[in-house]
């Protein structure tokens, strides 16, 4: 297990790497934290409640603070990321009943900034009232310079990217993380002349990917 991005003051948000081997145990429980995991390569088996589903490539799983969960890598191991969500996020009103496991290859497709398009995986639609988890995904090139006013951490399956902030550029890499504060002014760059960026989020307080605000001119 390796910290990425770890848990600050004032921010609810912290993201981990987690790798299992072939038939290693994990268990996910946290009593004050909500877990959003997302498998990056090889499968395994998510028990809930007595309950097992599958946990595949490109796959979302939601377990709630206070829950008891236990992931089983399967033949080849596991990666994964999971991102744990603090009580003192705010919550959003649920919109639709809950789901546990949720794959990229089921979830619709929306309209972001310009070309730029997403895939909520969790959100309050569909149990998870603290944050929001999507995939983005950017076309080569990049956006105006903008803010949100959730509070995010992006993580980086693949480059090249870079993100500028005011003041300060940093390469994004294969398993690149970076943490954006509320109203921080900055573009995501899509490095690539002819290939398209992934990118995972999660932010809260839970809402659109999409909200974002033009910045003065820099």
């Amino acid at each position: 297990m390796q910290i990425v991005i770890p848990r600050i003051e004032h921010s609810a948000l912290a993201l981990e790497s987690i790798r299992l081997d072939d038939g290693a145990e994990h268990a996910v429980h946290e009593p004050d934290l909500d877990s959003l995991l997302f498998s990056v390569a090889g499968s395994g088996v998510l028990s809930l409640d007595g309950a097992a589903t599958r946990f595949e490539r490109r796959s979302a799983a939601l377990v709630l603070a206070g829950e008891e969960a236990t992931l089983v890598a399967g033949g080849g191991g596991l990666e994964l990321i999971r991102a744990t969500v603090g009580p003192s996020a705010d919550r959003h009103a649920p919109l639709g009943p809950r789901e546990v496991v949720v794959g990229l290859d089921g979830a619709s497709s929306e309209q972001a900034t310009g070309s730029r398009s997403f895939q909520i995986l969790f959100g309050p639609h569909n149990g998870s009232t603290r944050a929001t988890l999507f995939a983005g995904y950017l076309p080569p090139g990049r956006a105006p310079w903008h803010y949100h006013l959730y509070d995010e951490i992006v993580w980086v399956p693949e480059g090249p990217g870079m993100l500028h902030r005011v003041g300060s550029e940093k390469a994004l890499g294969a398993d690149s993380a970076f943490r954006l504060r509320p109203h921080e002014v900055h573009i995501v760059e899509n490095a690539s002349p002819d290939r398209e960026l992934t990118v995972m989020g999660v932010f809260t307080p839970a809402g659109s990917p999409s909200a974002a605000y033009l910045a003065p001119a820099q």
